[in-house]
């Protein structure tokens, strides 16, 4: 069976209200396909308005267009401010079908409060609100996502956001702050290993990050190269290699005088650090590069090296006053056996090297990272373009 793609909008009230992360968490656990893109965006009236048009076209006919009337008025900038959406698209058999089923549907008629089970998305996050109990007339309707019902209508308007985001920048600016010098931003990485099956681990990491009460301004789908792993994990190798070639050292130092029932020279046990311990502690690094791009690397041409490998993770921007220490203390310390019970790397870290997610430490490396893996910049519309043909 052909793999098609289909997508999920998260509304502006939604992410305001930071319950991304849960729908995130549905999504990717409740359907088998393959999560291949995200991008935080402002619509602009133009857009909003094609899209009302759309949902409105393809409504039921027997559902007012509830909908395509919410669309208008609340993607739309108000006030002069545009207002964030999360564009997530995912591909794989009967897209439309499965996300519909973890989305839920939207019902016009009247649903007594006791009948709602929480399964769906909407069970959970969307409200609607009658006047009365036997009115037919809305008071309140928060649907929470958007998504397609069927195949046709989804290739239709992934053309049309597709069209809209390609060349646009992938960090939303929509806010003022009183102070700005006071506001940071920071970089947050969702490692591979939360990305080896569909789980809930990546949405309940980003809902343990919405604690911090900061806004997310920027998220993307990334695939690392050798090249531009190596060039983001630069700064450490040094360090790493220093202290991994000790370790080893007197790993093998221990282990040489047990079996051989003698005392090794100091001469001897500094060679074993600046030989054995070095080239153990090189290929650990190695393994941490493999780790982020699927590739060691060694053994690669230039443009093998420069390629993006076949792992994932996904890159996420935050902003707000001190972003960096807020996330990483919700983060927690580099090794995940010394974190604090409730942080992200205690509750899904492995060790030092497989700790499920990276952090900048400062301002000054958030500018470093942000530049090596072009938060700037979002693939998102070449997928979905390279897709539909």
């Amino acid at each position: 069976m052909s793999k098609n793609l289909s997508y999920v909008l998260v509304t502006p009230y939604t992410i305001a209200k930071s319950r991304t992360g849960g729908v995130v968490a549905r999504l990717l656990s409740r359907t088998d396909l393959e999560f291949v893109g995200a991008q935080i965006f402002a619509p602009d009236h133009e857009l909003t308005e094609k899209y009302s048009r759309s949902i409105r076209m393809n409504a039921p006919k027997d559902q007012p267009a509830l909908l395509a009337d919410y669309v208008k008025k609340y993607f739309a900038p108000s006030g002069g401010r545009p207002h964030r959406t999360l564009f997530l698209v995912f591909r794989g058999e009967n897209p439309c079908e499965q996300l519909l089923g973890v989305c839920g549907h939207i019902y016009p008629q009247h649903v007594e409060i006791d009948s709602v089970v929480g399964e769906t998305i909407r069970d959970t996050y969307s409200d609607l609100i009658f006047s009365s109990s036997d009115s037919n007339e809305v008071r309140y309707f928060e649907p929470a996502v958007l998504t397609p019902r069927t195949q046709e209508e989804a290739n239709s308007d992934l053309r049309l956001f597709a069209d809209y985001l390609e060349g646009k920048e992938n960090l939303v600016q929509n806010v003022t702050y009183p102070d700005p010098k006071k506001i940071e931003r920071t970089l947050v990485i969702i490692k591979p290993d939360n990305w080896k099956h569909n789980s809930l681990r990546p949405g309940t990491i980003i809902d343990m990050f919405s604690r911090t009460g900061l806004r997310i301004i920027g998220v993307k789908i990334h695939r690392f190269s050798p090249a531009q792993a190596l060039d983001f994990y630069r700064p450490v190798e040094a360090f790493l290699i220093k202290k991994l070639s000790e370790r080893f050292g007197k790993r093998a130092k221990e282990l040489l005088e047990n079996e051989c029932k003698f005392p090794l020279s100091q001469k001897l046990y500094k060679t074993l650090i600046s030989s054995y311990g070095e080239e153990c502690a090189i290929d650990q690094f190695h393994q941490i590069i493999e780790f982020m791009s699927g590739k060691r690397p060694n053994g690669y041409s230039r443009e093998e090296m420069e390629t993006p490998g076949n792992i994932k993770c996904m890159i996420m921007v935050y902003e707000g006053e001190n972003a960096v220490k807020k996330i990483r203390d919700v983060l927690g310390p580099t090794d995940p056996l010394l974190a604090p019970e409730g942080t992200v790397r205690r509750e899904f870290g492995s060790n030092i090297m497989i700790n499920t997610a990276h952090a900048s430490d400062s301002v000054k490396s958030y500018e470093r990272e942000q530049k090596i893996v072009k938060v700037s910049y979002n693939p998102i519309a070449s997928i979905i373009k390279e897709h539909l043909g």
